[in-house]
Order: structure tokens, then C-alpha cells, then sequence
């Protein structure tokens, strides 16, 4: 597993705890760099990945509401919900990640981590996204 994969899937792990405890994603980030216990430090590139989704949330999440209209953001599985967010984000925040890449990273945590519908879910998202949605750049405007 690639750093960046093993970063991807460590970032989703603070997304999901964030909305399974109810927090702030920017508390939950504080929480994991403060205490980091017995796991490793956060990777960089997912400290990068969270601070994205911060940063973006409310327009990744209109983008993907628009990718996905027969599902609200609610109705979508958290994990869904959240590697969809990591997967905008790189697509249209983060031009060294390729369309391609960053689409196939997603799919394939959807198959380690979700249900057997999501992947072909995320992809048909991720790609409608990738082909349709405009890039945001690194930062918000």
C-alpha cells in the first residue's frame, strides 16, 4: 500500500469519527494530531486531505449533492459519503493528483471498507464529477 493510499485511508478515518462523534471536523483533526496514542503520527498528505475538506465542505458536498441527485448526502453511507468527499477534493482541489488516480483510490477503499454497492456508486459519482464539476484550486474563494 502507497503512502498517499495509506494517507487517504487515515484521513477518511478522522472524517468518519467527526460525524460518528458529532464534531467538528477541525476538532476531530486537533484531537488526532494532539493524541495520537499508540497510532502512528497523522501522514502529512492526510492533514493536507482533512484541511481540504474543511476548507471546502460546503461546496464539495453541493458538487457531489449535484453528482448524486437521487441521493441526499444524508441518505449515502458515511463511508461513502466521506470517501466522496476525499475524492472531490482531490479531483478538483489538487491538481497533482490525477482524475484517474484519485477516482480508483476511492473505489477501491469503497471495496475494502463499504458496501458491495459503493464502489460502482463512488466511481459513477467520482466520474461525473471529474468530467462535469469546475476546479476549485487549493484554496477557497
Amino acid at each position: 500500500m502507497s503512502a498517499r493510499t495509506k494517507a487517504r485511508k487515515r484521513a477518511l478515518d478522522v472524517l468518519f469519527e467527526a460525524e460518528q462523534r458529532s464534531m467538528p471536523l477541525a476538532q476531530a483533526l486537533e484531537e488526532r494530531l494532539v493524541n495520537s496514542g499508540r497510532e502512528t503520527p497523522l501522514p502529512e498528505y492526510a492533514r493536507e486531505i482533512i484541511r481540504g475538506v474543511i476548507a471546502r465542505r460546503r461546496e464539495l458536498d453541493s458538487i457531489i449533492q449535484d453528482a448524486a441527485p437521487d441521493w441526499t448526502l444524508d441518505r449515502m453511507p458515511a463511508v461513502d459519503r466521506n470517501l466522496l468527499r476525499i475524492g472531490s477534493w482531490e479531483l478538483l482541489c489538487n491538481d497533482e493528483v490525477a482524475s484517474a488516480v484519485a477516482i480508483d483510490e476511492a473505489v477501491s477503499l469503497a471495496v475494502e471498507l463499504s458496501t458491495d454497492d459503493s464502489p460502482r456508486f463512488i466511481n459513477g459519482v467520482l466520474g461525473r464529477i471529474a468530467r462535469d464539476a469546475p476546479a476549485l484550486g487549493s484554496e477557497p474563494a
